[in-house]
């Protein structure tokens, strides 16, 4: 395809970083596009996989303390999560999922957990959240560091965590590049490997072999060496 007709495709303003990238070099500027758009499809595939797994972790973990409904009792009168201004913005997201599954009577506990986006899972490791709802989810992570003077890993460290994986998510679902060192136009997988490295690592501190769950379907390295030859 001509380099005028994918420009006008996906619009000049998002294309300019791309030609800067590759020096002014159209051709190169379309691979890296695509590539771009591959490594992101990759990474996707791994967040995907890494989210359900937590999710389900916590699902677990709290099913054992609170009971079957956890989630939809969280927010109901008496709940943990009902009271406390704090935490308004999350009992809102639970509330409009679960009201809407109401309405079209099809609630159940695991229609209600699908509902919920990644920063639910997140914040349930803040450190109001992860009060009220009984400061027992770090259990889900039997692997992990003990900390110490220089090194907390504690439910702050691992909300930090989180929040670079739901930034890298949020990324890539509003089509961002990933390929760059940011904010410049200089190309870079350090980003997207490090956000990979982290994954690997929580899914080991969950106990969970990474590299096999995701045997087959990563394709990470060989997407950013793919980049890294345009």
């Amino acid at each position: 395809m001509k380099f005028q007709y994918f420009e006008d495709a996906f619009s000049a303003d998002r294309m300019g970083k791309y030609v800067s990238a590759c020096n002014g070099d159209t051709r190169r500027a379309m691979m890296l596009y695509r590539s771009n758009l591959r490594l992101s499809q990759e990474m996707f595939t791994l967040v995907s996989c890494f989210e359900v797994t937590l999710r389900n972790r916590i699902d677990r973990q709290l099913q054992t303390r609170l009971g079957g409904d956890w989630l939809r009792d969280a927010i109901l009168p008496n709940g943990a999560l009902y009271y406390d201004h704090r935490v308004d913005k999350t009992r809102k997201i639970i509330e409009k999922a679960y009201n809407e599954l109401m309405r079209s009577n099809a609630y159940s506990h695991s229609k209600l957990l699908s509902e919920m986006e990644f920063g639910v899972w997140k914040y349930m490791f803040s450190n109001v959240v992860y009060a009220l709802m009984g400061q027992t989810l770090l259990h889900i992570f039997p692997n992990k560091p003990v900390s110490s003077r220089q090194h907390q890993y504690d439910n702050s460290y691992i909300f930090q965590e989180l929040d670079y994986i739901n930034k890298l998510r949020n990324r890539i679902a509003h089509h961002e590049p990933i390929c760059f060192d940011r904010p410049t136009a200089v190309i870079d997988t350090s980003y997207a490997l490090n956000q990979y490295a982290r994954m690997m690592k929580l899914f080991n501190w969950m106990g969970i072999d990474g590299a096999s769950l995701m045997y087959g379907l990563d394709h990470v390295g060989s997407a950013c060496s793919k980049i890294m030859c345009i």
